[in-house]
């Protein structure tokens, strides 16, 4: 018994396992207790259908705190990741209809195929701006999302008998039978069909907080940090900045393609005007409130700052005054020394009682 109580101990609680064990507890206890609640009815139809995108704002959230908070760069276009991801993944399940009839196969592809062209556009648009440095790096980026939110928003795509037609700022398109028309410029899509679950948001969750604990806790992901801390001082010992960042960048955006991916595919109709730089603004709200570099509180904000206000909606216009007293009071608690020390201390007294308990010596 003591055997294995000192194995969990070694490769669960140590130090810089303790956060990422606390994480995936947290994932997995929280799905539980909801799923548990869903089969059973006791949650409403409101608060049933927050569950997906929920998993979705966390998962982007998670997304650009490697990028702000591990990397260091100041990025407000994941909104535009998460536009491409939603809407590759909505051609992309539409086109395959009539071949897979697996809604959750179908799923899976859609989100690989959505990470992926989400990936593609983080390298093109990460390839040049990340020379630049601090507001500058936000306003550009900021000014990619315009970009692609207007290019979704003039596409023109459907399919008949002849197949796939394309067509861009103007509607050319000429389908005839078996017409489907799936992009429509600004009206967007609609009638799609609504294949997201919350269960394919909980894995897609642990799917990123493998990728991104994995990462910061490999070399790679100490590089990162090591340009974060002091750029001059990374590149005196052999680091490729630019190369090293750009890998952040593009893993960042490609989870934030398949956010976007379980985003879309929860909604029957989807516009391009969701993704605008306000979602952009949210989610980096999210990752401050959490803390920077801190993905269980990134978990943590991302809950309670979306569930909060929807849950509050029967106060109206009382609702975002109690949201902006709520962000207040979390900036105030999480800024606190006090607090901060207490966080930094508490897993030094879990391991040191854990000894004690075993019989050892209560030193660190």
């Amino acid at each position: 018994m003591s055997n294995i109580r000192s194995y969990v101990t070694r490769h669960f609680f140590t130090t810089g396992k303790m956060n990422r064990t606390v994480s995936f507890l947290l994932v997995i206890i929280g799905y539980v207790i909801l799923e548990v609640l869903l089969q059973s009815g006791l949650l409403t139809s409101h608060f049933s259908s927050l569950l997906v995108p929920l998993t979705s704002y966390i998962v982007i959230s998670i997304a650009l705190n490697l990028t702000v908070g591990f990397s260091g760069e100041l990025s407000l276009g994941h909104a535009g990741f998460m536009g491409v991801g939603a809407f590759s993944a909505v051609i992309i399940s539409g086109l395959l209809i009539p071949y897979v009839t697996s809604t959750a196969l179908r799923l899976a592809i859609a989100m690989i195929g959505a990470a992926v062209m989400s990936g593609l556009f983080g390298a093109l648009i990460g390839i040049p701006v990340l020379k630049l440095e601090g507001d500058y790096l936000a306003i550009v980026t900021l000014a990619f999302n315009q970009i692609i939110k207007t290019v979704i928003n003039s596409i023109y795509l459907g399919y008949d008998n002849k197949g796939i037609q394309f067509s861009f700022v103007k509607n050319s398109l000429n389908l005839g039978d078996g017409a489907v028309t799936i992009l429509k410029g600004p009206i967007g899509a609609n009638g799609i069909k609504r294949i997201s679950t919350f269960t394919a948001g909980f894995i897609l969750i642990l799917i990123t907080l493998l990728i991104v604990y994995n990462l910061i806790n490999s070399r790679k992901g100490r590089a990162i940090m090591a340009c974060r801390d002091n750029r001059i001082a990374a590149e005196s010992v052999g680091i490729n900045v630019m190369h090293v960042k750009l890998e952040a960048f593009i893993i960042s955006a490609a989870l934030a393609g398949a956010a976007g991916a379980l985003y879309g595919l929860n909604y029957s109709t989807l516009t391009p005007a969701k993704f605008d730089y306000n979602l952009s603004i949210m989610i980096l709200v999210y990752v401050v409130l959490g803390g920077l570099g801190n993905v269980t509180g990134t978990i943590v904000a991302t809950t309670i700052l979306y569930i909060l206000p929807e849950q509050l909606r029967f106060l109206q216009d009382y609702r975002m005054i109690i949201y902006a007293v709520v962000l207040i009071g979390i900036m105030l608690i999480t800024n606190n020394d006090k607090f901060r020390r207490f966080m930094d201390e508490f897993p030094r007294k879990f391991r040191r009682n854990r000894r004690v308990q075993e019989g050892g010596a209560p030193n660190d």
